[in-house]
């Protein structure tokens, strides 16, 4: 049965690098620009951050993360940023990543020499994970014009879930990792970016945690809606639930699989919706399929006015997401042929790239 499993898992792989490359123009015609999320997978340096339980990531801990594994982890993201703007004709506009330890692991990403050309710029901040994972937001200064950021903590209310099974004590106890917040113009059109990673799967009482944390981000995205009427709002991050899970369809109210049916102001649209009902995975777990890493629109880029940027179709001109796969990226071999090559495997160090795909969208005006 399980073999049975990951070779459905390498066929769908092989569907999902059919007709899916993106070629990006932005010339003044029309200009075109790709926005996207990668997990990067426990992107550590090889220093304790004071407070923080990244142990395991330092020379004497368990990984025996030495200088040598971190160059080896920064060369190969920065080789699936550059196989994108290789593939789509030019680098992410923006790009939200998660999974890394603070800031300065960005700017040694930023700075490798395989996507140093990019230029890319950094919004960070240090948030309260007690492992010391954060969120973060790339993005090219001369394309995407920043206004203001903000790093929005999780809290229990307001709050539409029952919290009556968790204690005081509990709810001042819990960390997780802020969602970020960047706010700017692009070609003087405003947008917001969230950058979130949603609380993982934990038992019995974390059965609510995710459907709160995009409960968050949806109340914020409102409250911004009202500030500057006609803004453009992406959401973005690993969710740790798939499209089809609550915490999307009814928290962040991301129900419809068309986007003609994006009706009203308060629905965002969720390209990988369908795309999971379709067969595809950005990450798999014991043999299953998932779509964690999930890029979604408002109205606004949804159905977007005429002559201002709007979401568009990329894969085989049906599907407005793309989930991006590479054979290096993939394990070609072994009991996890199919499924993503990651840094580590049965707690040995493999040298791969993380165990989430890149996912990502262009607007186009």
């Amino acid at each position: 049965m399980k073999r049975l499993l990951y070779a459905l898992a390498t066929a769908l792989l092989i569907l999902q690098g059919c007709g899916s490359s993106a070629q990006v123009s932005t010339g003044s015609k029309g200009k075109s620009y790709v926005i996207g999320f990668y997990n990067l997978e426990n992107l550590f340096d090889t220093y304790h951050d004071e407070g923080k339980n990244d142990y395991e990531y330092l020379p004497d801990g368990a990984n025996q993360w030495t200088e040598a594994k971190y160059a080896k982890k920064l060369q190969n993201m920065a080789q699936v940023i550059a196989e994108m703007r290789k593939d789509n004709g030019a680098w992410h506009a923006v790009l939200g990543v998660s999974e890394i330890e603070n800031r300065h692991v960005l700017e040694d990403l930023v700075s490798e020499p395989a996507i140093a050309a990019a230029n890319y710029q950094i919004v960070h901040y240090d948030g309260p994970d007690r492992r010391g994972v954060d969120v973060g937001l790339l993005y090219k200064p001369e394309i995407l014009k920043v206004l203001a950021s903000e790093s929005i903590p999780f809290t229990f209310t307001p709050s539409r879930l029952d919290w009556s099974a968790w204690t005081q004590e509990e709810m001042d106890a819990f960390r997780t990792r802020d969602v970020l917040m960047v706010r700017g113009t692009i070609d003087s059109e405003m947008f917001a970016f969230f950058v979130t990673h949603l609380p993982s799967r934990l038992g019995g009482k974390g059965a609510d945690l995710r459907p709160r944390g995009a409960e968050i981000i949806h109340q914020r995205a409102m409250q911004l809606q009202e500030e500057f009427p006609g803004i453009k709002i992406v959401v973005m991050g690993d969710m740790n639930d798939n499209p089809t899970d609550r915490s999307m369809t009814e928290f962040l109210n991301a129900g419809d699989d068309e986007i003609d049916d994006v009706d009203d102001d308060d629905e965002f649209f969720d390209p990988f919706l369908s795309m999971l009902k379709a067969g595809y995975s950005s990450l798999y777990y014991r043999g299953a399929g998932n779509i964690f890493d999930i890029v979604m629109v408002n109205k606004a880029l949804a159905k977007a006015a005429p002559g201002t940027f709007q979401i568009q179709p990329i894969v085989k001109n049906k599907y407005y997401g793309r989930i991006f796969v590479k054979p290096f990226m993939t394990n070609q071999t072994g009991q996890y042929k199919g499924t993503p090559f990651r840094t580590f495997s049965n707690g040995a160090f493999v040298g791969g790239y993380s165990d989430h795909y890149p996912t990502y969208i262009v607007i186009k005006k």
